[in-house]
């Protein structure tokens, strides 16, 4: 009896936590479903997503239920989820949990693309102007994102090795120079420009389509896809550098393949979004409390409660001013703010932000 009860204790050990991460795991993904059922089903009008097949609908009305609230769900859904793990990326690779992706100012730099786009956009020659169209400003949104992740490659890299405290440091500065840059060109914009650069700097799926997701989703697919083959590196990394190399860690390789996914994710999602903050800080965090540190776990409810909350999101602002819309930003700050500052105050007593 007593070998039997020492021999099912490990086992028990190893259950329990299996356990609630499959409970945290079901319960994010039901509650995706039912965020995701309430988006395709609110709004201004009043079309529930069943009536294409139980009644013949208008063209008009088949268009608001296909082509408008359709992809704005999918683009929601994937850049909700993509923010949520280029936070828990960042995080694991800084090994501080309040690490986010605008810490090593790709966010920063994909804005100053997009503000170069609306303020400048207009002296570009009429031929590329109109091959681009309404996809100007994501496009310019995306390659500032990469341009600022390949400088920052080049200042954090010496022989082959990576520093992180380099990339952090330099990450501050290129925000700083991509801040006063995007101040430079808000002074210079009219007020038509300010309107629009106001609206995309809260974020907003507003102008989400087929077309705009086709171009992000296989960006934002790849990084959701690849992100878990970091799990195992970035849990060694969590006892140490020098330790995860005498564990067989290739450590620069996760290093520089964390940070490559992470700026595409947020130079994607800042690009067909805008600027929407705290999914990258609140979601990893609150999921750390709940189900541990484990990247393995991580990652993947990540992705589920970063896209289940910023569909929740994007709902609310379609609904509380309707017919108008109320920018995502505003919503996330309004949840994110609150919840930070409470698990701010609940841990500093041990410290363990």
């Amino acid at each position: 009896m007593a070998t039997a009860a020492i021999a099912a204790a490990p086992a028990t050990a190893v259950t329990a936590p299996r356990l609630k991460v499959g409970a945290v795991t079901a319960g994010l993904a039901l509650i995706l479903l039912t965020t995701a059922a309430a988006s395709l089903s609110l709004g201004a009008s009043g079309l529930l997503p069943w009536e294409l097949f139980s009644r013949d609908l208008s063209p008009a009305e088949r268009a608001i239920l296909l082509d408008i609230r359709l992809p704005r769900l999918l683009l929601g859904a994937l850049v909700g989820a993509s923010l949520a793990v280029s936070g828990a990326l960042m995080q694991g690779l800084f090994r501080n949990p309040l690490a986010d992706p605008g810490l090593v100012g790709v966010g920063a730099g994909a804005g100053l693309g997009a503000v170069v786009a609306i303020v400048l956009g207009g002296l570009m020659p009429a031929a590329i102007h109109a091959a681009t169209g309404m996809y100007l400003v994501p496009l310019f949104a995306f390659f500032g994102g990469w341009a600022t992740t390949l400088i920052l490659y080049r200042v954090a890299s010496l022989r082959g090795q990576t520093s992180i405290a380099t990339m952090l440091l330099a990450g501050i500065v290129l925000g700083a120079l991509a801040g006063a840059a995007t101040g430079v060109l808000v002074y210079l914009a009219d007020d038509n420009q300010l309107r629009d650069l106001t609206f995309w700097g809260l974020g907003s799926l507003a102008g989400a389509n087929w077309t705009k997701l086709a171009a992000a989703a296989p960006i934002l697919i790849a990084g959701l896809a690849l992100s878990p083959l970091l799990a195992r590196g970035l849990n060694a990394m969590a006892l140490g550098e020098g330790v995860a190399r005498h564990l067989g860690v290739p450590v620069e390789g996760v290093k520089r393949g964390a940070i490559l996914i992470v700026a595409a994710m947020t130079g994607a999602s800042v690009a067909v979004s805008g600027g929407i903050g705290f999914v990258g800080i609140v979601v990893p965090h609150i999921l750390r409390l709940a189900i541990g540190p484990d990247h393995r776990s991580l990652l993947p409810t990540a992705a589920l409660f970063g896209a289940a909350l910023l569909i929740a999101a994007d709902t609310v602002s379609r609904l509380v001013v309707s017919p108008a819309e109320l920018p995502i930003g505003i919503i996330m700050a309004l949840i994110g703010a609150p919840v930070f500052l409470w698990i701010l105050l609940a841990r500093r007593a041990t410290m363990e932000i």
